[in-house]
């Protein structure tokens, strides 16, 4: 049975002032139908632009260098079309976005209109992708704002979004992408900017209709806590490249790459010790063909990057005295010693003018 979406050595480039910059290079994995797949890297990794491929919404400076796309639409007979090789701004291409694949953005307040009530946005993706009909529209938006957990959806259909909560904003984002019943649905971090109450009800909302509509869900993030939550399979990118991918959890049960193993070790942990060091990801970096390589930690404790020994500083103020013959001294820094080790963070305390 083919995937639902097969992502075959795909490379994304994009034209810069200073030449062109690879973000993503060599990428493959696959989205079972009705299955969580989740895309965890750090911020630069690659994962959002992966997504914007799928979805066609690459900006114009970015280029598909090679590899290829596959969707197998269940509901499109003829075998997996190469959305890779779609003109992102054609008819058909159009069709598919918002229609067959649809996207939740990280900020509603910046996808949904002020101007516009809820209800209409949401009924306008209904419109042009399923039916052009204004009371067909309304009762589907009615319904899936219902779906969402709307608790009047009748009268939240007349709401603008000023008038709600983030966690309502992005529970209206979730029922415009899933007004068409897509076949894929991409999360691209959509709980970052809700506290962990509303994150854990969004998550769960997205598992239900997950399970409800039957389909897949391609989740975006940097939070390893939502992946081995929510998540059947993970792709861990890392610089343009994916560095592991499986079975979720198997592979935060035994991780076998650096990256993995540096990103598992980042994470605080309840109960651990206060003293023992949290791994920083600056201990693995990129070899020259951009294999992620974990280095020995630097101990702070026999690496120094700065040492201040004795520093003294003092300023010549105003002239005192009969005549104005004497000038004052002042001393803003008086035998000041400190070290700053590697990947150390120190903090300088005191009121305004302690130096």
């Amino acid at each position: 049975m083919n995937p639902l979406i097969a992502v075959r050595d795909l490379h994304v480039s994009f034209a810069a002032d200073e030449g062109t910059v690879e973000a993503v290079r060599g990428v493959s994995f696959d989205i079972a139908a009705n299955r969580t797949t989740a895309i965890v890297g750090e911020s630069g990794s690659g994962k959002t632009v992966v997504a914007h491929a799928i979805l066609g919404i690459l900006p114009k400076v970015a280029r598909i260098g090679g590899g290829s796309i596959l969707f197998d639409d269940p509901l499109q007979p003829g075998g997996p079309r190469d959305l890779a090789r779609m003109d992102p701004d054609g008819r058909e291409r159009r069709q598919i976005r918002g229609g067959r694949i649809a996207i939740i953005f990280q900020e509603p307040m910046s996808s949904l209109s002020p101007l516009h009530t809820i209800g209409d946005q949401i009924a306008e993706a209904y419109r042009l992708h399923v039916e052009d009909n204004e009371e067909a529209a309304r009762r589907a938006t009615i319904e899936i704002l219902e779906k969402v957990g709307f608790p009047r959806a009748d009268r939240a259909f007349s709401t603008y979004t000023f008038e709600l909560s983030g966690g309502l904003r992005q529970r209206a984002m979730i029922a415009m992408a899933l007004i068409c019943r897509p076949a894929l649905l991409i999360a691209d971090e959509p709980t970052t900017a809700l506290d962990v109450t509303i994150q854990a009800q969004i998550l769960k909302l997205i598992e239900d209709l997950k399970a409800e509509l039957g389909m897949a869900v391609l989740f975006i993030t940097h939070d390893l806590g939502v992946v081995a939550n929510i998540a059947d399979e993970v792709v861990v990118m890392y610089r343009g490249r994916v560095m592991e991918k499986g079975p979720s959890r198997e592979l935060i049960r035994s991780p076998r790459h650096p990256y993995l193993q540096a990103l598992l070790h980042a994470v605080p942990t309840i109960g651990m010790d206060p003293h023992v060091r949290l791994q920083s990801i600056s201990d693995v970096e990129a070899d020259g063909r951009g294999r992620a390589v974990q280095h020995a930690p630097h101990l702070p404790t026999t690496d120094w990057l700065l040492r201040v020994e004795g520093l003294c500083k003092t300023f010549v103020g105003r002239r005192t005295g009969l005549l104005g013959a004497e000038r004052q001294i002042v001393r803003a820094v008086d035998d000041v010693s400190f070290t700053v080790h590697r990947q150390e963070c120190l903090a300088l305390v005191g009121e305004s003018g302690c130096g």
